[in-house]
């Protein structure tokens, strides 16, 4: 199945009659184990073998990744440290597979004590059902427009994705806060999260949650190595036109 072809079924299928899309329901699971069993199924692509091959692709390409782009990790590091004060690395607190939370790795792209301002401008929040965003947020710093831009702030993740935490195409991470909103929803959780996915093509944080919890769950039920190709070359073209996340 194609990416373009997967997202407009994500589309399709989640808006019910009459609606735009953006006050569609959430898919939820029941909390019949029965029923959560046979949703997980679904993930069957990713069961025995094909799960060895994306997490074999996932090391061989983060670590290529990595030393291909050591030397502008190591600049990138350099300029993050001098632009303002507070560490270079930042750890932003997500769900992951099995629920379990982990913290995401990012270059620092605000100042230290962003976290602090959160609530207060949150009324600038520009994301559809719940989601936080603001894309000319006031907390960044100058280095952090450019590299939120291009999308340089993810590289430190192709760590995590070497060492099992995020794989490099899957479910979109979220914060344990908008987690919540989709915390029945099994299927999306049995696989690691991805650096990238069917929701950064999409447009990111511009794609209402319910949408992007249907996008999340068509992608592992129509995996394929392929298509995980196919996200990556898409991926890249994002970055290079600087479009961001």
């Amino acid at each position: 199945m194609s990416t373009r072809r997967l997202i407009r079924q994500s589309e399709t299928t989640t808006r019910p009659p009459g609606s735009e899309g953006n006050g569609a329901a959430i898919p939820v699971l029941s909390d019949n184990p029965a029923i959560d069993s046979m949703a997980a199924a679904r993930i069957g692509p990713l069961a025995g073998p094909g799960g060895l091959t994306k997490r074999a692709f996932d090391v061989i390409v983060a670590l290529v990744a990595l030393t291909v782009f050591a030397p502008a990790m190591l600049l990138i590091a350099l300029v993050v440290k001098v632009d303002s004060k507070g560490p270079v690395l930042f750890r932003s607190r997500r769900i992951g597979r099995g629920s379990q939370p982990f913290g995401m790795l990012k270059f620092r792209t605000m100042v230290a004590d962003a976290d602090t301002h959160r609530d207060e401008l949150r009324h600038l929040s520009e994301a559809p059902d719940g989601l936080f965003k603001i894309q000319n947020d006031p907390r960044l710093t100058r280095s952090g427009r450019y590299l939120r831009s291009t999308s340089l702030d993810e590289l430190p993740q192709l760590l995590q994705v070497l060492t099992g935490t995020m794989s490099l195409v899957g479910p979109r991470p979220l914060p344990p806060e908008e987690d919540a909103l989709v915390e029945h929803d099994a299927l999306r959780r049995q696989a690691r999260p991805g650096l990238t996915g069917p929701w950064q093509l999409a447009g990111s944080w511009r794609v209402p949650l319910s949408l992007m919890v249907k996008m999340d769950d068509d992608y592992l039920a129509n995996w394929s190595m392929w298509l995980d190709v196919k996200m990556m070359g898409g991926t890249v073209r994002h970055v290079i036109s600087r479009r961001g996340v």
